[in-house]
């Protein structure tokens, strides 16, 4: 009989997803949440422009493998040229690009222990070699990072600006000092996914042509399109024209690209989503307090509460949190891990926390 053959390195690799999805804690539950504040989706939804365009898109087309419209659109949103643009299904998928085109059995990459999991998804999967370097003070630490990636001649360095799951930021300019110790040969891959949340000076002041870094942006946080899967990259046209070699060039949907295109020109929505994440960020801060928590300073659409003791005590209150049917999260590495993480969601969503974290709180405390 035949039978299927696997690598040797997939057989060696567990059969597992980065995050369990609210929709797998959902059917485990038997019922679905009151308030989905877990995956730092934008719950104030995309721009209606982008809701007519997908709606009217001939979905019946293939869309468009150069996504050419929308190349030329996020140029000129971003005074470049579409040669330093790369479209892709989401960051997830153009990490998984550049992983693929970096990294083979054996080489280095270095990342912060606790940062975005999918990230070491990819690299295990192509089966890189990953080091990591601990948080200081919540931050993730450029500095120690790229002397992590001298020290083992790593391809690839991770770091995520603004910061998930802490929610905190360094300026442009400080990672730009920070590069200086950045080794040769070593790519930055800088995932500002919450750079639209953030003050402006978080924002690399750097040309995109500077080959020692790679920026991967999003329409899945304010934008509001996490479902569509959308997602850019912008570098060096050296880089971005290797992307051709390794890209699924049909990833991009017709209706994704239409509706990130019309997004993207609607800035009046953009601001007001703004507006309406500092105000639930504002919210959640005096929930935490009211409680006895310390809320942490927050650049992205999410909060990060300190809830005070270790990680034990704050898997208890999630998982209290979660049965009275508030979907949240948590960092995973310690000492991040005594804190529970609450996506910005409507006055309604946040008032149901409000009612759920003390009760969780409580039977916290006593279990």
């Amino acid at each position: 009989m035949t039978q299927y053959r696997l690598t040797s390195l997939a057989s060696s690799l567990p059969a597992s997803v980065p995050f369990v999805g609210p929709e797998a804690q959902e059917r485990a539950r038997g019922k679905i949440f009151d308030a989905r504040l877990g995956a730092n989706e934008n719950v104030f939804g995309p721009s209606p422009r982008a809701i007519k365009a997908m709606a009217e898109t001939s979905i019946w087309k293939y869309g468009d493998p150069e996504s050419f419209d929308l190349r030329e659109a996020l140029a000129g949103h971003h005074g470049t040229t579409p040669a330093h643009v790369v479209v892709g299904e989401g960051i997830d998928g153009l990490l998984g690009y550049v992983v693929r085109l970096m990294v083979e059995p054996g080489d280095a990459v270095v990342t912060s222990d606790g940062a975005y999991p999918t990230f070491n998804y990819h690299v295990a999967g192509f089966g890189g070699t990953l080091h990591k370097v601990p948080y200081r003070d919540d931050h993730e630490d450029p500095e120690a990072l790229f002397a992590k990636a001298a020290e083992v001649k790593a391809k690839l360095v991770y770091l995520a600006n603004p910061d998930n799951p802490m929610g905190s930021y360094h300026t442009g300019a400080e990672i730009v000092a920070a590069m200086d110790k950045l080794p040769n040969g070593t790519l930055l891959v800088l995932d500002e996914a919450y750079i639209e949340c953030a003050p402006k000076d978080a924002a690399l002041p750097l040309l995109f042509d500077d080959p020692r870094v790679i920026r991967m942006r999003t329409f899945s946080k304010v934008y509001g399109l996490a479902g569509a899967r959308v997602g850019y990259a912008l570098a060096a046209p050296d880089l971005i024209a290797q992307f051709e070699k390794v890209r699924n060039h049909f990833g991009m949907n017709r209706a994704a690209q239409a509706g990130a295109l019309e997004a993207l020109g609607d800035g009046d929505w953009l601001r007001s989503v703004q507006a309406r994440i500092v105000a639930a960020r504002l919210r959640i801060a005096t929930i935490a307090k009211a409680n006895g928590l310390r809320a942490l300073p927050s650049a992205t659409n999410f909060v990060t509460i300190d809830c005070g003791r270790d990680g034990s005590f704050a898997t208890r209150v999630l998982a209290e949190t979660v049965a009275r049917g508030i979907f949240a999260r948590m960092p995973l590495a310690a000492p991040q891990n005594r804190c529970i993480r609450v996506s910005c969601g409507t006055p309604a969503d946040l008032e149901l926390f409000a009612q759920v974290l003390p009760e969780a709180l409580r039977a916290a405390e006593n279990s």
